[in-house]
This record gives structure tokens, sequence and C-alpha cells, in this order.
């Protein structure tokens, strides 16, 4: 039996080499691209006649931007609708990772905890700048808990400031954690339905085909999490005396 931890290495698919530094694409790298032309394909052919009456494919693509546009304005307000393309883009590219990496053979791009920091760190520089840029020097309200005793003020600062430079680290695991186990129980699990299969009958299939169905779940799960805690951030960003 192959490890069940075979389907997260990464392999040059076009070795390259410029100035002695490794450019090839890569596995992950031709994954990441089919996300971002699946993600643009299903919106742009979904929209692409914009009828009154929307069939399938249009109410998915209107459903998922009125989605996101509800998030952003419930958790942060209407002002922060300049930023939906962001938070929208980063939904769409963390909903199609996921599920394009329950396809047989596919690359979970979102299992590699250097993609899922990435995009933590993309969303927390974002944040950060939004905060200064809005807010000045005010911003680090953020890091000073009202009506707290002065002599315990310090620690709790101290904690506040930790807690925020960590936000990459939890965000990014987070997603990570739960693509990697989860494709990882999978794999290990879909060995032992085609040992038992022959045995049991069709059982261990239909049991395959159910955690199959909860990992597909926990994909779409991830995505919203991902996404709403980006608003959250954001709603600091835009009140951090709050």
């Amino acid at each position: 039996m192959h490890s069940p931890l075979e389907q997260f290495e990464i392999s040059r698919i076009v070795p390259m080499e410029i100035g002695g530094l490794d450019v090839s694409i890569t596995n992950s790298a031709l994954f990441m691209v089919l996300v971002v032309l699946v993600a643009s394909a299903f919106l742009i052919l979904g929209m692409r006649r914009g009828s009154l009456v929307p069939g399938r494919w249009q109410s998915m693509a209107e459903l998922s931007y009125e989605f996101i546009a509800s998030m952003l304005t419930d958790n942060v307000g209407t002002d922060a609708r300049k930023y939906f393309p962001f938070v929208f883009s980063v939904f769409m590219f963390v909903l199609c990772a996921n599920l394009m990496g329950m396809i047989p053979y596919a690359f979970t791009v979102t299992s590699h905890i250097i993609i899922t920091f990435s995009l933590a760190m993309i969303v927390f520089v974002l944040v950060t700048l939004v905060g200064f840029i809005r807010n000045g020097a005010h911003f680090l309200k953020l890091f000073v808990p009202s009506d707290v005793p002065f002599y315990i003020l310090p620690l709790l600062v101290l904690i506040e400031v930790v807690s925020y430079l960590t936000r990459p680290v939890s965000l990014s695991v987070r997603l990570f954690a739960n693509m990697m186990a989860g494709h990882t129980m999978l794999k290990l699990f879909g060995g032992f339905v085609v040992m038992l299969g022959a045995l049991a009958g069709w059982a261990p299939w239909l049991f395959i085909v159910a955690l199959s169905a909860m990992e597909v779940g926990i994909a779409m799960l991830q995505a919203y999490v991902f996404t709403i805690l980006t608003c959250i951030y954001l709603n600091d960003a835009f009140h951090p005396s709050h």
C-alpha cells in the first residue's frame, strides 16, 4: 500500500533554473493556475448573458457574489465594500482549491502550509495597512483594552500584540491542517475499503462515499471560515477602538 502522504509530494513538471534559482513549474503551481482559471470561468461564463431569469449556473454565480457581499457588510459595514473584490477573490480561490483537491489524482494546493501561510500573510499585511491608513496611530487602540486596571494593562497589551502577530499562523494552520488531515484520512480508509470490499460487500464503499461527502462539506466550510476571519480582521482595521 502506498503511503497516504504521497499525494502531497511536490514534483517538477517543467524543470527550469534562472540564475541558480529553481523556478520549475511544479504540480502545485500548475493546479494553482487551474484553480484561477476554473474560478474565472465559473464566474465569467455564468454571467455572460445576465438574464433577468437566471439559470442554474448564473444563479450559483450570483449566490456566491451575494453571499460574500452580505458577509462583508454584516461583519465590517458598508464602507468596506471597496474591499469586496479582494475578499471575494480569496473566497473563490480557497473554495475552488479545496473542491478541486477532491477530484481523484488532483493536487490539493491548500494542503501545503506555504500556500495557506502566503494567503494569510497577504490578508494580514492588507488589514494592517488598512488599519494604519484609515486610523493612523489610533489603530494602536486595538491593542489597548478599555476599562482595564492600569497595573495589568502592560500584560494585556503584550498579549494583544502577540495575539495579533500570530494571526497569520492560526489562519494558515487551520486551513492547512484540515485539508491535509481530511485527505490523509480519505486515502487511508480508501485503502482499507479496497481490501474489505470483497469480504463485506457494499458497506465499506458506502462508508467511503459518506466520508467523501463529509470532506466536501469540510472543504466548503474551511473556505467560509477563512473568509469570515478575513472579514473579522478587516472589522478590527475599520473599528480598532471597539
